[in-house]
């Protein structure tokens, strides 16, 4: 609610506003991935095989969508960043949360898919909306939990 008493950013749809501290964003991105392993493995309860299968498809999932919103990316615009791909890993954490160790066969396209579907969701929608990044953060994971079927 205080970004809605704060009001809009100057200049921002005439003006590119990244990261003030690229450094942070990834060390942020870096501490989430990590933890979310005590997240989802934990919920295991155990020590166990089902532990072991949570966190193997966090990985393999965060790595997925941060890969597929660089790719899109790099489609998209050119060349890729190193801010997309930290944006892609924590969709793909978001987008991982729910099915965690129930299913880590062959659903490939459901993975790349949040990666693409937030990255979509984070350039389309904010330009044609005119949001600003908390807007467009609660917009792109919104639109990856509801599109992605696990």
């Amino acid at each position: 609610m205080a970004c809605l008493v704060v009001g809009k950013r100057k200049h921002y749809p005439l003006m590119a506003m990244p990261p003030h501290n690229l450094n942070f964003t990834i060390m942020g991105a870096s501490m989430l991935w990590v933890g979310w392993f005590g997240f989802n493995a934990g919920s295991a309860v155990a020590a166990n095989g089902s532990a072991g299968m949570a966190m193997a498809v966090t990985q393999i999932a965060t790595a997925m969508a941060a890969l597929s919103w660089m790719f899109a990316e790099w489609l998209s615009h050119g060349k890729p960043s190193v801010l997309g791909i930290a944006s892609g890993a924590v969709a793909g954490l978001v987008a991982i949360t729910r099915p965690r160790h129930r299913r880590a066969d062959g659903r490939v396209v459901d993975r790349l898919a949040a990666g693409v579907i937030c990255f979509l969701a984070s350039t389309r929608l904010k330009r044609r909306w005119v949001m600003t990044t908390h807007w467009t953060c609660l917009a792109s994971m919104r639109s990856a939990a509801s599109s992605v079927r696990f």
